[in-house]
């Protein structure tokens, strides 16, 4: 594991240890270059580790340090999630140029990782989240492509089989009523920053999508399907026959 340091740091706050791992995809051009920015003071972000697209490590703060890797973002009632997490920078040229898979080297080296961290945190399953889900309305990564149910099969992060997409009733952006604030509520239940005013708004729509990202990837487009309401029900632990919503979905 190679070592360099990036200025961007400063204590947890409140004396706060770190309870979620936050998964994010740098976005750049190569690992070098997210590594240079990093390093870079006037960047004014950081984390702790970054995994280059051949698996090689670089450690960059420490795990007892705060680093400026989760910007504005929400989660179960904090929002504060710097003080309380690990960021990972997943090296992946992103979205806007050509989104590659991440090849099995690199997820190989994520899995290694994400265990340590987790072991020596006790880190909860349902904390082990995307970028995207505590910032659904400014990030999108690591995105559809991460290997979520991989990385589950090794006891990492929180993963049920999502419910097939299928025909069905939906409800989406301009909707409003009952149906809508039924799920706003399932999703605020499970830990995502949403109003559960029964507007489907944008920002619900935002919200929609980085749930289908995580836990839904076959299909991300922000409507709420069959499918979506019954794979959040399996994360919350329940079953689609007895939802408050089935009837219209």
């Amino acid at each position: 594991m190679a070592w360099r340091e990036a200025p961007s740091q400063e204590a947890r706050k409140d004396g706060r240890q770190p309870d979620i791992l936050l998964m994010h995809y740098t976005g750049m051009k190569s690992a070098q270059a997210a590594i240079d920015w990093l390093c870079n003071p006037e960047s004014k972000v950081s984390c702790h580790y970054l995994i280059d697209d051949e698996g090689r490590i670089t450690k960059m703060v420490e795990e007892d340090r705060r680093a400026f890797h989760a910007g504005v973002s929400y989660w179960a009632g904090e929002t504060d999630i710097n003080s309380c997490s690990i960021g990972i920078e997943i090296q992946n040229r992103g979205h806007d140029d050509g989104y590659p898979e991440f090849p099995d080297i690199q997820m190989a080296a994520v899995e290694a990782l994400s265990l340590e961290i987790i072991k020596r945190h006790n880190i909860a399953p349902e904390r082990v989240l995307a970028h995207s889900d505590v910032a659904p309305a400014r990030k999108i990564d690591p995105g559809e492509k991460f290997d979520w149910k991989r990385l589950a099969a090794r006891g990492i992060g929180h993963w049920v089989a999502p419910a097939p997409v299928q025909g069905g009733g939906y409800i989406q952006c301009g909707d409003e009523g009952e149906v809508v604030s039924a799920f706003q509520n399932l999703l605020a239940t499970y830990g995502y920053g949403v109003r559960t005013d029964g507007q489907f708004d944008e920002a619900t729509q935002q919200v929609v999508c980085a749930f289908q990202r995580h836990f839904r990837p076959e299909r991300v487009d922000g409507v709420v399907d069959h499918s979506s309401v019954a794979t959040l029900y399996g994360l919350l632990g329940g079953s689609l026959s007895n939802a408050a919503v089935s009837g219209q979905l």
